[in-house]
């Protein structure tokens, strides 16, 4: 299963289909109606093996994420996460009690439900399009965000019984938001700090290190009742920002266990569909579905959006953009653990729903970018800075890659002025080391290897990421090689 799913992401990836669609057809296939007639009903163990995989998902999305393109994008992504949510809820659960005939209760439930973005297919298919930083930022922010809330208004319509005051179920939302935010900041705050001043003896505990610290947040905040996704995604946000030592390992580690953790929900997410039974929810789901993406999202992003001023273009791409995958239906088993009535049918109609829109929408958001004039971002590329801590000689060695677009290229070693206490010792390029000479003019495709002493640690980097950005003049020209 796993070979065919690593196999099948070169068929999603050329296609520009999000790979989830392909994993839940390996599911489909293993399941009752497949060639593998595997009969699997177990709605609980799904949902807590879809919660596993989604902490590790959004907590390789945290890592990945940059704070330099999320900083500007923080009020407006929230602004989607909670006002954007509350409207597309209602819109959505108006189509579905209306049109869809479902009851009021189901319907509020399919509306919140459906209602999140997913982190996993928002973090692989923006990552392929090049789009400006202030709209990838805030679409992966929403995505990370969004899932606390809304995972609060399904259990809370779940729950048996009306629910007696709105303003209540509101002051619920925000303070488990504030608790798992705060937890999640901590954490990873004390992580950081924990791994950039202990030299661990292998560098392959680094990334098990910050995975544990990402999960231990998770764990802390659903403990405390906070939202454990919001802490786990904030926590991770902050560790990969921390300028870790073996940070690109990390990041990669990170990446193919949420590789792993994809592979096996969707899987099972398909192996838990009965297909023979779809065909009556067809219509229904394609009626809500159609509402959600053409109603309900760009009227979210319009009142979400609107205080912040932000060109149509991007609202119009943004509304576009706003993929459903596995969480929605992770989610849509909450009502069947929970007991009830005609859960089963508010499954198979999210099912349906999420598979045929992400056909439509995951291969057109290319096509719709470009024809919006936002299919290109013409930035200098950020270096791909490495650092190994070597604790008893109280030094640190940076690995420097010069990517394609970095100004570094033509740049001399001299006109790199490091601070002293740093030094570029030696230099790779294809294939062949060698000691550069202050001369030495430095190219794209070179990877650099720096010596520097703790004290000038910090500052050797953010010259070294200056240079990249802002070539030889950095510096004199106001260009800052921090984190942002």
């Amino acid at each position: 299963m796993l070979l065919v799913a690593v196999a099948a992401v070169r068929v999603s990836s050329r296609s520009g289909l999000p790979s989830l669609l392909v994993y839940l057809g390996i599911g489909v296939a293993m399941g009752v109606d497949g060639i593998g007639h595997l009969s699997f009903s177990n709605a609980e163990l799904t949902q807590v093996i879809g919660y596993a995989a989604l902490v590790v998902i959004l907590a390789e999305g945290g890592l990945g994420t940059s704070w330099k393109e999320m900083r500007p994008a923080l009020p407006s992504a929230a602004a989607l996460a909670l006002a954007g949510v509350a409207v597309s809820v209602g819109v959505t659960a108006s189509a579905a009690h209306y049109l869809a005939g479902l009851e009021w209760r189901q319907a509020l439930i399919i509306g919140a439900v459906v209602s999140s973005t997913d982190a996993a297919a928002v973090f692989s298919v923006l990552r392929r399009v090049p789009l400006p930083s202030r709209i990838t930022g805030t679409l992966e922010a929403e995505s990370g965000f969004n899932d606390a809330p809304v995972v609060i208004l399904v259990v809370a319509f779940c729950t048996a019984g009306p629910i007696e005051h709105w303003y209540v179920l509101i002051g619920e939302i925000l303070l488990e938001l504030a608790i798992g935010a705060a937890i999640g900041l901590a954490i990873g705050w004390l992580g950081a700090l924990g791994l950039r001043h202990v030299a661990l003896p292998a560098s392959g505990l680094y990334p098990i290190a910050v995975l544990a610290i990402a999960t231990t947040a998770y764990a802390a905040g659903s403990m405390a009742h906070g939202s454990g996704f919001l802490a786990v995604y904030l926590c991770a946000l902050v560790l990969g920002n921390a300028k870790l030592p073996h940070a690109p390992a990390t990041r990669g580690f990170a990446d193919g266990l949420g590789w792993i953790a994809q592979i096996g929900m969707f899987v099972l997410l398909g192996l838990l569909v009965t297909p023979h039974e779809l065909a009556k929810d067809v219509l229904p789901a394609l009626v809500i579905g159609l509402v959600l993406t053409a109603v309900a999202r760009p009227l979210s992003v319009f009142v979400s959006l609107a205080p912040f001023r932000r060109p149509w273009r991007e609202q119009a791409l943004m509304s576009w953009a706003g993929l459903r995958g596995a969480v929605p239906i992770i989610l849509a088993t909450i009502p069947m653990v929970a007991g009830v009535r005609g859960s089963e049918r508010l499954f198979n109609i999210v099912f349906i729903l999420v598979v045929v829109y992400t056909l439509v929408q995951g291969p057109t958001l290319p096509w719709l970018a470009r024809r919006l004039g936002l299919g290109d971002r013409a930035e200098a590329a950020d270096l791909g800075v490495e650092s190994a801590p070597l604790e008893r000689l109280r030094g640190h060695l940076l690995s420097v890659a010069v990517p394609e677009h970095s100004r570094m290229h033509g740049v001399e070693v001299s006109e790199l002025r490091l601070p002293t206490g740093a030094a570029v010792t030696l230099v790779v390029r294809d294939g062949r080391s060698f000691v550069p000479t202050p001369s030495t003019l430095l190219q794209r495709g070179d990877e650099l290897l720096v010596v520097a002493t703790d004290p000038v640690r910090d500052s050797a980097e953010e010259r070294l990421r200056a240079v990249g950005r802002g070539g030889k003049l950095a510096g004199w020209l106001g260009t800052s090689g921090k984190e942002e």
